[in-house]
């Protein structure tokens, strides 16, 4: 398993984002809508550097299997009103593009002031929509990742960093 990002990189990466974000809503209240289960460690943390009056809600959409992208499902269950607010949505993955692409209409039918992205990671050469996320935090190349609420069938959420699997180190779902 090779690290591709530190813990302290990441820290810094999303205390940059989170900076951002602030500039973009200060004196707004902010609806932020994390995408399960992914962006679970990444939201916690950006949250907490957020100094402007928020919402929380999530969403559950799935699209992988072990390494295999397939069709995405969606559960809007845990989803607050987003009707006439400002929402973020924040995801772990800018992968293909395609939960973002098909999650941001979705919210967008609820009836949303406005609607921004947010990913942790944006991954090079993947990008199948001309969809871009509004902040990235960073930049990677092209691996299969894992680590800071990322996972390969479970595995390696826990992780304080993020790093890429090589094929034998992939367990067995």
């Amino acid at each position: 398993m090779k690290t591709l990002l530190t813990e302290q990189q990441l820290s810094d990466g999303v205390a940059r984002m989170a900076a951002e974000i602030h500039d973009c809503y200060v004196g707004r209240p902010l609806t932020i809508v994390g995408v399960l289960i992914g962006s679970v460690v990444l939201l916690a943390d950006l949250i907490r550097r957020l100094d402007i009056p928020l919402r929380v809600g999530m969403v559950q959409a799935k699209s992988y299997e072990g390494t295999q992208s397939g069709p995405l499902t969606v559960s809007a269950d845990m989803l607050s009103n987003v009707k006439g607010r400002d929402v973020l949505l924040v995801d772990d993955i800018f992968d293909t593009g395609n939960t973002l692409a098909q999650l941001v209409p979705r919210i967008e039918a609820l009836g949303p002031n406005n609607l921004k992205t947010a990913v942790l990671l944006r991954k090079e050469g993947r990008c199948q929509t001309t969809m871009q996320p509004d902040f990235v935090a960073f930049d990677i190349p092209d691996a299969f990742v894992v680590g800071y609420g990322l996972d390969y069938n479970d595995a390696y959420r826990n992780l304080r960093h993020i790093a890429a699997l090589e094929e034998h180190e992939m367990p067995p779902g």
